[in-house]
């Protein structure tokens, strides 16, 4: 599987534009802009793309992992969090912050799926960074 995504860039790093543009249409001449990563910018960033990516696939492989266990969850609330080395230009890490409602489920099998899921969910494996996790049972 494919799947693709368009971005143009106008103008300058700082006073410039972009627009982002999926497939799907679901984003669609999205706006992006260096204010929006590196200040208070409105639009969207790579970062916050990664960050939904990431939580998203998360939440889709920790589903994953619950099922083969044997539960199905009632809820499964991801926060991703990537952090953006500024100076150095470089991202250094992904926070996923996981509150789950899982009937009959106990904290140990629960913990070992969570981990299963930040280790091998397709985005995790495409990261260079760390990976760190704050995983809560509700």
């Amino acid at each position: 599987m494919k799947h693709t995504a368009d971005a143009v860039w106008n103008g300058s790093l700082k006073e410039g534009e972009g627009k982002i543009t999926t497939k799907s249409k679901v984003l669609n001449d999205s706006q992006y802009c260096f204010n929006s990563r590196f200040g208070d910018g409105k639009s969207t960033n790579p970062d916050e793309l990664l960050a939904a990516a990431h939580a998203s696939c998360f939440a889709m492989a920790l589903s994953l992992f619950l099922g083969e266990a044997g539960f199905t969850a009632k809820s499964i609330d991801v926060t991703a969090t990537v952090t953006m080395d500024a100076d150095e230009l470089e991202l250094t890490g992904s926070h996923l912050t996981l509150k789950a409602k899982i009937p009959k489920i106990d904290r140990s099998e629960f913990l070992d799926c969570a981990n299963a899921a930040k280790k091998n969910c397709p985005v995790s494996k495409a990261l260079s960074f760390e990976i760190t996790m704050d995983a809560q049972l509700i």
